[in-house]
């Protein structure tokens, strides 16, 4: 089963620089700009607040991320109604503005990391690979992503990533 993927756009980003619009482009993902509730069933909304990681128990039938700014994250993320939120685990960013920073990740980067933890290896590389830097989000994180995906339970996947944050 392949994993519907949506974002919601805030509108906050460089439109030449935006990975989600790009995404759109190709129609790899569905674009919404208007808040709505998030409360279908086996629906995830990606939230880097939220407690709980994205583990592929949670493979769900949708995924929505939310494209926004790092500096206003929190008010948008507070207006989105959502019954389930997940979180990606520790994850170093490749993207050109953040290179190198933990969880500081893309929309396209988050988009492909949680479809690698479902097992989805070959869509994710293909969302990563319309951008140059995407392979290299995956190369960085290699280890991690397999660990991840071959994780079972959430505590497995705490596991590898207490590990990971560690250094």
């Amino acid at each position: 089963m392949s994993t519907q993927l949506y974002v919601f756009h805030a509108e906050q980003c460089n439109p030449k620089k935006c990975t989600a619009k790009k995404l759109a482009k190709f129609h790899l993902v569905d674009l919404f700009s208007t808040p709505r509730s998030l409360g279908r069933a086996h629906t995830v909304l990606l939230d880097p607040s939220a407690r709980a990681p994205l583990c592929r128990a949670d493979q769900v039938a949708a995924l929505v991320a939310v494209d926004c700014s790092w500096k206003q994250c929190e008010h948008v993320f507070q207006s989105l109604r959502a019954r389930c939120r997940r979180r990606l685990p520790y994850l170093i960013a490749a993207n050109p503005v953040n290179y190198g920073r933990p969880y500081e990740l893309t929309t396209v980067e988050a988009l492909g990391a949680a479809l690698y933890v479902f097992g989805e290896k070959e869509r994710a590389k293909e969302l990563l690979g319309k951008f140059k830097w995407g392979p290299t989000f995956l190369a960085l994180n290699a280890a991690p992503l397999n660990e991840y995906a071959e994780a079972s339970t959430v505590a497995d996947l705490l596991a590898c990533e207490r590990a990971y944050e560690r250094g």
